[in-house]
């Protein structure tokens, strides 16, 4: 039986009407993401057209989904709305702050006993709120949404960048911040600007060593880091047809890496029949009454380009694996390509671990597939070359492995398998040596692969590929390694081939499982008290934020310059600093700490202009603080880019930084900035970013007179004596001037819950 039936049996009733409806208004055809979204507003049934890119609209999410490092500053900021239960059907997952140093069961001892206060807080929370609890070791929040939320046609949004995943299933399903969850959970409709449409044709059928993660690597490379911002993408053909459910929910995850709003695919009967291995035969039976809705209409794919703004077409007969990197996920290299690249970058060819897992890669199929490669160092007398890891996405798929003995065909040729949890994918890897930042290179079917990203050493050059991919390259132990025509000399000095890997799209004896991890919430949490001690280190009850002053803002002075690539991990680092995600002020000591500063190439050193002093960035920001001083920070292309953390935003807001003006922002971040009532302002010239200088004081004017579509200009006052004006650009709208008006969303909420009573 399904969680949430009810809700989708009415979505369901509901779909076919509000299809119509969107079809009539908008007068053509519909792609499946149009048809999703129209069924959602938050008015009903469609009676306008809204303009892709340009239009704000209202929409009704069916439900929220929160991992544990987020979870604490949304059900904290959901704390002050004054609320009793949650208005949609919610969860949490305790995922991040498991930390990979041993094996999964000392890992996990480990993480429960240091993490204690954070989790008995999440759980407290959920059981007075009405939100579903998801144990630690249940699994990676995607993974388990998938295996047990995920529905064709829904719309969800989730507290982290990977919600996206969910589109494996046919969902829209997107990342927020936690204000944005806080709404929903509140009652109130979610805003999003309508998106653009990039539609994706997959002809042939995948093989061989080929895997679903080449397609989304392929596409990455095509698109790069920025180029889905403000889009959906929207799969289709005979490719997608033929391609598993988790595969299509591995394309989906990484999605986000290139700054897509999400990705998703049509229902078919992939989906239908890991609807039903998951317990979920009764959604596939109404979905299936339905289902011409649950999929792009066909005059829309037969003839894309009418209807979509971008459309690229992959052959999966002609793809070739990929290994995405280094440092970014967008830099795509056919694995056969990868000798001469590494050669020409001088990139290290020694491969010293390679980790397979994460929520991108961790389906029964992935493992499979892996587990028909380790098998062959046994047979074929081989051996591993490089550390070799697993990390497996739920307990249902650990479970369901173990009993089908591939942990132990994992074990036997030495292998670690981590706790059911991200671990090195967000940084919670206690790599050992990796204090020493040597250089070196590392290979894992994870999504992200930053600086610093996995273990925390700015010389690990970590390249993304498919599970088979990396499994393959870690028994080579080569970089220049292509499994698909090279050898290996095996334990009697023969010239050995791998065979290509072969695997499950489903277990054929079922999935199984003892003890899932789900906790129920009580059905009346009254009466349940949450206590967060004033003196805790872990967690701190939130202050509401100032309100505007209704002034234009004089007198900011300049707290970085931030140079290239500046993402929510540069600007609020993950890792060791995951304990702290739910104590704002502690956590901001890691602001902008991964930020290069332009003017010295260096991070966490920036000028202190009342002192003309070098320090780190939040002890100088600190420092304007306790001055009464306020400050903007600069950066540049796609700021923000990367995970949904809106720590990225809380922290400077909570420590006085009153602007941030870019060359562009990826899309969470700079709603998340909106929701937290800060300024998100871009460089109508963006050869402007050259005129800031390290000593400037900066007055924003215009701000009295704020409105949509509305230039502000920003006067730029040197050290020199001189000044010059700039205008810059903002996306705001009228609700969205009077979050920054009222101090931040949240403030809006409680009032007007406040005045209800």
């Amino acid at each position: 039986m399904a969680f949430d039936i009810e809700m989708i049996k009415k979505l369901y009733a509901n779909f076919p009407s509000r299809v119509e409806a969107a079809r009539k208004v908008v007068g053509k055809p519909l792609t499946l993401t149009e048809k999703i979204l129209y069924a959602h507003l938050w008015d009903g049934a469609a009676t306008t057209a809204y303009t892709r890119g340009t239009s704000y609209v209202d929409f009704a999410p069916d439900r929220v989904a929160m991992q544990d490092a987020t979870a604490q500053m949304a059900l904290l900021q959901f704390m002050q709305s004054g609320r009793t239960k949650v208005a949609v059907p919610s969860t949490v997952h305790c995922d991040h702050l498991i930390e990979a140093k041993v094996n999964s069961a000392t890992d996990l001892d480990r993480a429960v006993h240091e993490s204690s206060e954070v989790y008995d807080f999440l759980a407290s929370v959920s059981n007075k709120y009405g939100i579903g609890f998801w144990k630690p070791g249940a699994g990676i929040i995607h993974q388990v949404v998938l295996e047990n939320y995920a529905c064709p046609g829904g719309l969800m949004i989730g507290t982290d960048s990977h919600t996206v995943n969910a589109g494996g299933l046919g969902m829209i399903a997107i990342g927020v911040g936690g204000a944005d969850a806080c709404d929903v959970m509140a009652g109130l409709p979610w805003e999003l600007k309508m998106p653009k449409l990039i539609g994706v044709k997959l002809t042939g059928k995948l093989n061989g060593w080929t895997a679903p993660k080449d397609v989304i690597l392929k596409v990455a490379g095509i698109l790069t880091v920025k180029g889905g911002t403000g889009a959906v993408v929207e799969y289709f053909g005979e490719g997608a047809t033929s391609m598993s459910c988790t595969g299509k929910g591995t394309i989906c995850n990484m999605g986000a890496e290139i700054g897509a709003t999400t990705s998703t695919f049509g229902y078919d009967e992939s989906m239908s029949r890991y609807l039903g291995a998951t317990g979920r035969a009764d959604i596939a039976a109404i979905a299936d009454t339905i289902k011409e809705h649950l999929t792009g209409d066909a005059e829309v794919y037969a003839d894309p380009s009418k209807y979509f703004d971008q459309v690229i077409e992959i052959n999966l007969d002609e793809l070739e694996p990929h290994l995405n990197g280094p440092f970014t996920p967008d830099l795509a290299t056919p694995i056969s390509k990868m000798k001469e690249a590494a050669a020409a970058n001088g990139w290290p060819t020694k491969i010293e671990v390679g980790l397979i897992g994460s929520c991108t890669n961790s389906s029964y199929e992935d493992i499979s597939r892996a587990v028909s490669l380790a098998k062959q160092v046994t047979e074929k007398g081989l051996k591993l070359n490089s550390e070799f890891t697993i990390t497996p996405g739920s307990e249902q798929v650990r479970f369901t492995i173990e009993r089908d003995g591939f942990l132990d065909t994992f074990d036997k040729i030495g292998a670690t398998v981590f706790a059911n949890a991200c671990g090195p994918c967000i940084g919670m890897w206690a790599r050992v040596g990796a204090e020493k930042a040597e250089k070196n290179t590392i290979v894992h079917s994870f999504n992200r692969n930053f600086a610093k990203r996995a273990d925390g050493n700015p010389n690990t050059f970590a390249f993304v590929g498919s599970p088979e991919i990396v499994t393959a390259m870690a028994i080579a132990g080569d970089l220049n390694f292509n499994p698909l025509t090279d050898t290996l000399v095996n334990d009697k000095g023969e010239m050995v081939k791998l065979d290509p890997p072969t695997g499950f799209e489903l277990p054929p004896r079922g999935f199984a499982v003892d003890d899932p991890g789900f906790q129920a919430p009580a059905e009346d949490g009254s009466g349940v008290q949450v206590i967060v001690s004033p003196t805790s280190k872990r967690l701190q009850l939130l202050d509401p934020f100032a309100a505007w002053e209704g002034t234009d803002l004089k007198g900011l002075k300049l707290l970085i310059k931030a140079k290239g690539k500046c993402t929510t991990d540069h600007i609020s680092m993950a890792g060791p600093w995951l304990k702290f995600r739910g104590h704002l002020d502690n956590i901001s000591n890691n602001m902008l700490i991964g930020a290069v500063n332009f003017f010295n190439e260096k991070t966490d050193l920036v000028e202190n202009q009342l002192t003309g002093e070098y320090g780190p960035v939040p002890a100088t920001q600190r420092a304007y603080k306790a001055a009464g001083i306020g400050t903007i920070v600069v950066g540049d292309e796609n700021y923000g880019e990367g995970s949904s953390r809106e720590h990225a935003a809380m922290e400077p807001r909570h420590l006085g930084v009153r602007a941030v003006l870019v060359k562009s922002f990826a899309r969470i971040h700079e709603t998340n900035l909106k929701k937290q009532g800060m300024l998100g302002l871009t460089f109508d010239d963006k050869s402007d970013y050259d005129k800031i200088q390290e000593d400037d004081t900066i007055d924003i004017l215009g701000l009295t007179t704020f409105a949509p579509d509305k230039q502000l200009q920003l006067v730029l006052n040197h050290k020199d004596g001189t000044s010059e004006t700039i205008n810059v650009n903002h996306t705001y709208n009228q609700q969205q001037i009077e979050w920054f008006k009222a101090g931040g969303a949240l403030n809006i909420i409680r009032r007007e819950f406040a005045a209800q009573q």
